[in-house]
């Protein structure tokens, strides 16, 4: 009885195992953007959502789109710093936009890569991602 018992442990142990691996092998070949953009995405819908809305187009005249925007499409270190200054009377392109976009600095270069890689990928969008090095880089340089 204890060998059956024993037999069954170790057979269950070793089914576990495989389990494990096909998960870790699963998670191994997504690409490290992609993983980005699904976190990205629930960054998004947590502080962004509210003011850009869930199709990215904005406010008109209160809350800029994150549809085809030079801000978004454009230099990674502007979009980067609008992260992490806030945003407040200036105009994107060429379209004034009054509410004030608070700074989101609390957030971690992680999340501020992910968040980024998401909106430049998604809404119509089609921009390279942004890097947690990248943002580092940047906020450290960083000068409001």
């Amino acid at each position: 009885m204890k060998q059956i018992l024993a037999l069954l442990c170790m057979l269950a142990w070793f089914s576990h195992s495989a389990a494990a691996q096909k998960t870790n092998a699963k998670t191994k070949s997504r690409p490290a953007a992609a993983v980005g953009v699904v976190a990205g995405k629930t960054i998004y819908a947590r502080n962004c959502l509210t003011c850009h809305q869930a199709d990215g187009g904005g406010v008109d005249g209160m809350n800029p789109p994150l549809t085809n925007t030079t801000y978004v499409l454009g230099d990674k270190t502007r979009l980067v710093k609008v992260i992490l200054n806030g945003l407040q009377d200036e105009d994107i392109d060429g379209e004034p936009y009054n509410n004030v976009m608070p700074a989101f600095d609390i957030l971690t270069d992680q999340e501020i890569a992910d968040v980024l890689t998401f909106v430049r990928s998604n809404f119509g969008n089609k921009a390279s991602e942004v890097t947690a090095a990248e943002v580092k880089t940047i906020r450290t340089t960083n000068r409001k």
